[in-house]
C-alpha cells in the first residue's frame, strides 16, 4: 500500500510539474519579468510549502493573481523593488500564520467560495486562449486547425484514459503522448520553447539591491500588503477546496507560516512571489497526489528542468498543456452551483454570480471582500426582519410586551415601531427573555424607548435582561457619566 501511494505521488508530481511550467512562465511574462524568475519562484514555493505546509496534496507556485498585483511596481521601479516586495509580503503572511488568523477563512460564506472557484475556472480557461494567438493576431488556417486538433486530442485522452486504466495519471499520458506524436510526425506547432528559453543555473542568494529606507518602504508596502492578502485568500480558499475533495482536514495557520517563509526565501533567491494554485492543485489531486511527496517532486523537477532537461522540455507542444488546462478549468468549475439555482435563496445565487464576475474582471481579493460584504448585509437584513413583539393587557390594567429576535444596528427601527407610548396604559412591562442584545445600537434603542415613555408620563419596566445586556447597559452608563 505504501509503495502504491509513493508511486501515485511521484507520478502526480511529474504531471503537476508539466502543468506548472507554462503557467509560471506566462505569469512571469505578464509581470514583465524574466521567465526564470517565475520558475525559481515555483521551485522554491512549491517545494517548501509541500515540505512544511499544513495541507499535503496542495500545490503552490508563482500564481497569476500575484502577477497581476505587481505589474505596476515592476514597470515603475524595476525587479529589485519587486524582490523586496516579495520579501515583505512573505513576512506579512508569516505574521498572519503565527497570529493564528487562518481561522478567519471561516468568515467566507459558501456562496462566496463557489463564486471564487467559478471565477478562477473561467480565468484559467480564458488564459489558455492567448496560446491561440501569434503575436497579436489570432491563428487562422492550417496552424489553427492543427492547434485545435491537438488540444482536442489531449482532452480526449484525459477524459477517456481513466476508463481503460487508472495506473497512470491521464494528464501525464496526454502531455507525453501528444508531445511524442508532434515530434515523430514533425508537426509545425508552437512549443514551450517558443514561449521562453528555460535553461539556467541554480538560484543565487542576494538581498534586494535597493536603498533600505522609509521611502522604499512607502513604495513597496502597499504592494506587499495587497500581495499578502491575495496570496493568503487564494491559499486558504484552495485549502478549503482541497479539504472538501480529499475529505480530510488541513491546518490553515501552518500553511500560512510555510507560505510566508517560502515567499521570503523566494525573494532572496531571485524568485517571484506565489501562493496556492487552484488549477495545479486540481491536477495533482485528480492524478492521485495526496502526500507531501507529490508537491516536493513537482517543485524539484522544475529545478531539474531549468538545470538539465530544458532542451527536452522546450519541445513540449503548447497545445498539449492548453488541453490539460481546459480540462482543469472544467473540473474546477462548481457545476453544482448551477443546479442549485432554483433551490437556494435568490440572494445566495446573486452572491455566487457577483463573486464570479468580480473575480474575472478585477481580482480575487476584491471579489471575496465584496462577496463577504453582500452576504453580511443580507444576513443583517434577514435578522432585522425577524424581530417581533406579542402584547396583551394584564389584569391590573398594565400592558406586557413579549419580544422575540435580535436587537442590533439594523433592527432598532423595527424594535421601536413595536411600541405605542402615546396610547399605552400608564404602566408598561417589556419581557426580554427571548430578545438578544448584540451591540451599542441595541442599548441606545432601549434608552430611546425609555425616554419616549418618560415623555408620555408613563412608567416602563424591563424584565429578564441577559447578563451580557446588563453589562452593556452598565458600561454605557459609566461611559455617559
Amino acid at each position: 500500500m505504501k509503495s502504491k501511494s509513493l508511486r501515485a505521488d511521484v507520478l502526480a508530481g511529474l504531471t503537476t510539474s508539466f502543468a506548472l511550467l507554462p503557467e509560471c512562465i506566462a505569469f512571469a511574462l505578464v509581470a514583465h519579468l524574466n521567465p526564470l524568475m517565475g520558475l525559481y519562484g515555483a521551485f522554491i514555493i512549491c517545494t517548501l510549502t509541500a515540505l512544511f505546509g499544513g495541507r499535503p496534496g496542495m500545490v503552490s507556485g508563482a500564481a497569476g493573481s500575484m502577477a497581476v498585483v505587481i505589474v505596476a511596481l515592476v514597470v515603475q521601479h524595476g525587479v529589485q523593488y519587486l524582490l523586496a516586495t516579495v520579501l515583505l509580503g512573505g513576512l506579512i503572511m508569516l505574521a498572519f500564520g503565527l497570529l493564528k488568523l487562518g481561522k478567519l477563512v471561516r468568515m467566507v460564506p459558501h456562496p462566496v467560495m463557489l463564486g471564487f472557484v467559478n471565477g478562477l475556472a473561467i480565468i484559467i480557461a480564458l488564459a489558455q486562449l492567448e496560446h491561440f494567438k501569434s503575436g497579436d493576431a489570432w491563428l487562422s488556417g492550417a496552424p489553427l486547425y492543427l492547434m485545435t486538433g491537438l488540444v482536442a486530442l489531449t482532452m480526449a485522452i484525459v477524459y477517456l484514459l481513466p476508463r481503460l486504466t487508472r495506473a497512470v495519471p491521464p494528464a501525464l499520458v496526454a502531455i507525453l503522448g501528444v508531445g511524442l506524436a508532434v515530434f515523430v510526425l514533425g508537426l509545425p506547432t508552437r512549443t514551450l520553447g517558443d514561449m521562453a528559453h528555460i535553461a539556467g543555473g541554480l538560484p543565487t542568494f542576494a538581498l534586494p539591491d535597493i536603498p533600505w529606507s522609509l521611502d522604499t518602504l512607502r513604495i513597496i508596502a502597499p504592494y506587499a500588503i495587497l500581495m499578502a492578502l491575495v496570496g493568503l485568500l487564494e491559499t486558504l480558499l484552495t485549502l478549503n477546496l482541497t479539504d472538501e475533495i480529499t475529505e480530510s482536514r488541513g491546518f490553515p495557520d501552518r500553511e500560512c507560516v510555510a507560505l510566508g517563509a517560502a515567499n521570503m526565501v523566494s525573494g532572496v533567491l531571485g524568485g517571484m512571489g506565489g501562493c496556492a494554485m487552484i488549477g495545479q492543485t486540481v491536477i495533482n489531486l485528480s492524478s492521485g497526489g495526496r502526500g507531501r511527496l507529490s508537491g516536493v517532486v513537482a517543485g524539484v523537477l522544475i529545478l531539474l528542468f531549468i538545470l538539465f532537461l530544458s532542451p527536452l522540455i522546450e519541445r513540449i507542444p503548447l497545445a498539449a498543456l492548453v488541453g490539460v488546462m481546459f480540462v482543469v478549468s472544467q473540473q474546477t468549475f462548481a457545476w453544482a452551483s448551477l443546479r442549485v439555482v432554483n433551490k437556494v435563496p435568490l440572494n445566495d445565487v446573486l452572491v455566487i454570480i457577483a463573486v464570479t464576475v468580480i473575480t474575472v474582471f478585477t481580482d480575487l481579493a476584491t471579489a471575496v471582500l465584496c462577496g463577504i460584504i453582500i452576504a453580511a448585509l443580507n444576513f443583517a437584513w434577514q435578522q432585522a426582519r425577524e424581530l417581533y413583539a406579542d402584547s396583551h393587557l394584564e389584569a391590573d390594567g398594565s400592558k406586557l410586551y413579549h419580544l422575540h429576535g435580535t436587537l442590533f444596528f439594523a433592527s432598532t427601527t423595527p424594535f421601536l415601531n413595536q411600541f405605542d407610548p402615546a396610547n399605552d396604559p400608564p404602566v408598561v412591562t417589556i419581557d426580554c427573555k427571548h430578545l438578544s442584545f448584540v451591540d451599542y445600537s441595541a442599548i441606545a434603542a432601549l434608552k430611546t424607548l425609555r425616554e419616549r415613555y418618560d415623555k408620555a408620563g408613563k412608567h416602563l419596566r424591563v424584565l429578564h435582561l441577559s447578563e451580557r445586556c446588563k453589562k452593556l447597559l452598565k458600561r454605557a452608563r459609566e461611559h455617559h457619566d
